[in-house]
Formats: C-alpha cells, sequence, structure tokens
C-alpha cells in the first residue's frame, strides 16, 4: 500500500469512527451528526439563510442542508423568517427549544473531545497534525467550509 493511499485511508477511518461516536453520544438528543451541526452552526450566528449554512457545513457531503433544515424546522428547532427587505429571502435561527438543545449538543461534542484526547491522543502534540490536515483539506469544499467557520460568519 502507497503511503498515500494509507493516509486517505487511515483519514476515512478516523472520521468514521469519529462520526459513530458522535452518532451514538446524540442519540439520547434525537439528533443525527449533521443535525447537529446545523445546530451548532446556528448557535454561534447570527441568523442564516440556506445557502449560508451550506457554506458552513461539513457533515457528509450526500446530505441535503435543505432536508436537514426541514427536519430541524419540524422539530420545532429551527424556524424560517422572511427579511422586511426581500420577502423570498429566507433566514434560519433557532427557537428557545433549538437554544437549549444546543447547549446539550456543545456538551456532548465537548465529552467526546475530552474522550478522543484522554484516550487516543495523551499527551501527544497534535498542532503539527492539525496544520498538515489543514493543509491538505484546504483546497477541498469541506476544508473551506472549515475556514469559514473559524473566520467568521456568513451569509
Amino acid at each position: 500500500m502507497k503511503a498515500v493511499e494509507e493516509l486517505r485511508y487511515l483519514v476515512l477511518a478516523l472520521q468514521r469512527e469519529g462520526n459513530r461516536l458522535l452518532a451514538a453520544s446524540l442519540r439520547p438528543l434525537g439528533l443525527t451528526p449533521a443535525q447537529a451541526e446545523v445546530v451548532g452552526i446556528l448557535a454561534t450566528r447570527p441568523p442564516l439563510s440556506l445557502n449560508g449554512i451550506g457554506e458552513l457545513l461539513v457533515c457528509e457531503s450526500g446530505t441535503s442542508p435543505s432536508r436537514i433544515v426541514d427536519r430541524l424546522v419540524s422539530a420545532g428547532l429551527v424556524r424560517r423568517e422572511g427579511t422586511p427587505a426581500d420577502r423570498r429571502q429566507v433566514l434560519l435561527s433557532l427557537t428557545d427549544q433549538g437554544r437549549a438543545l444546543a447547549e446539550r449538543v456543545a456538551e456532548v461534542e465537548d465529552g467526546l473531545h475530552q474522550a478522543l484526547l484522554k484516550n487516543l491522543i495523551g499527551d501527544r502534540p497534535i498542532d503539527g497534525t492539525v496544520e498538515l490536515l489543514r493543509e491538505l483539506a484546504s483546497g477541498f469544499p469541506a476544508g473551506q467550509a472549515i475556514q469559514r467557520r473559524k473566520g467568521g460568519a456568513a451569509n
């Protein structure tokens, strides 16, 4: 196996295991990882358009932002509101119930991150690895979404 192929499979293996652990932790909250990602995005930003949310998502590329949002609206976690300037434009924000759930999602994610640090990483430095992965991902949509999320709000 070539080193670059092994790298690709190792990243995939870690992503799958991390997503499996996150899904199991979110199950009691009734959310999928993709739904939790949207809730987390809306918790840290002003109201966003569907396109604005889509530009910040890193979840599986086959997952449609509109389907995720529709489910969250149906569950009473997200509200759609028109803007006075352009009634065709719809902005999305969390309801009170959504904000409360966002706090619980953040706790779940913090717990997962602490477990990963304790059980997998230990006292090994990760800054160099994160920098390498950031550089490798920067040319792809998901890597660019991460940069946008780190850098500030989207439309």
